[in-house]
């Protein structure tokens, strides 16, 4: 049974799509790790709570699908403030949000960077 509950999570982690603007943020990603440390001997994995585990499997399914998407359809597909999905998809980006640290930074730590000659990295050494 555990070789079913397997394969039934390696076809669920080639299916779910992997976003390549949310660098080490990805949930597509995370679910692979997960799965990979789960089942570290692949099919001859002993499962402790089956249930729990076609549960988890329940779950992510229902979230891969769309399913209370679809089951509660929304009026508009936008947020109180108007923000569409497509904005925040690109606010939520890596670069962006690289983007905003920088602006984050004082003026002082920035001209530093600015014209130090070491390397940030070393400056917190």
């Amino acid at each position: 049974m555990a070789a079913s509950r397997y394969r039934r999570f390696l076809r669920l982690c080639e299916e779910w799509p992997v976003e390549e603007t949310k660098q080490q943020r990805d949930l597509g990603a995370v679910l692979r790790q997960r799965v990979a440390q789960a089942f570290r001997e692949g099919e001859n994995t002993p499962i402790s709570d089956p249930e729990a585990c076609d549960q988890m499997y329940e779950s992510l399914v229902r979230i891969h699908t769309n399913f209370y998407k679809n089951k509660y359809p929304r009026l508009k597909d936008t947020t109180f403030t108007g923000v569409t999905v497509e904005d925040c998809r690109m606010i939520l980006a890596t670069d962006i949000l690289k983007q905003m640290e920088d602006m984050k930074k004082g003026t002082w730590k920035r001209l530093r960077e600015k014209f130090s000659a070491k390397k940030p990295e070393e400056d917190s050494k």
